[in-house]
């Protein structure tokens, strides 16, 4: 045990704040997830509600990153190490036992939760990357490209001589909510 003393309050702090960081990570996963629906279904209140939320549970992380280094500072004296050196199994050599299992256990299940969301983020990511791609290739169809140069607009003998035309082209978007 490197001659570090057991720390009776040690183990309930970091079961405590293993658990708060798994609450945590399990609402961002929920929101990610749901944030992937509104993408796929094109629901842009829904991704920007999503969106909302997904920065106020990053806002909340905050206290608990700052909750994590106090722990680790914690730790960090105990073990004679600088907080940024003190690793899991240094951390929970200061704890009973069944405190040290407990920390193990939800340790690998926020690191696997953490995996899973950043994945989730990832595909999040490139579908709306695929969206913008879109919705810019509707915008040059429509015309609204002006820097595009005389080579991809009509011709001055074929261009329309009201609005007309030009916006009845544009109904091929007529989308309703």
């Amino acid at each position: 045990m490197n001659g570090a003393v057991l720390d009776a309050t040690l183990g309930p702090a970091v079961i405590g704040h293993l658990d708060a960081q798994l609450q945590s990570a399990r609402r961002l996963l929920d929101l990610v997830l749901r944030q992937g629906q509104a993408i796929r279904s094109q629901d842009v209140d829904a991704v920007i509600a999503r969106l909302g939320e997904l920065q106020a549970e990053m806002e909340g992380r905050g206290g608990l990153e700052a909750d994590r280094a106090n722990l680790l500072v914690q730790a960090g004296a105990a073990l004679g190490q600088p907080a940024h050196a003190v690793t899991l199994e240094a951390l929970t050599s200061l704890m009973s036992p069944a405190y040290a299992q407990a920390a193990r256990e939800r340790s690998a299940e926020l690191r696997g939760l953490l995996t899973e969301i950043g994945r989730e983020h990832g595909i999040n990511r490139a579908l709306m990357r695929q969206e913008l791609a879109f919705l810019d290739h509707l915008t040059r169809l429509m015309g609204a490209g002006a820097d595009q140069g005389p080579a991809y607009g009509p011709s001055m003998d074929n261009r329309p001589t009201t609005m007309e035309p030009r916006a009845a082209a544009m109904r091929v978007l007529d989308l309703h909510a």
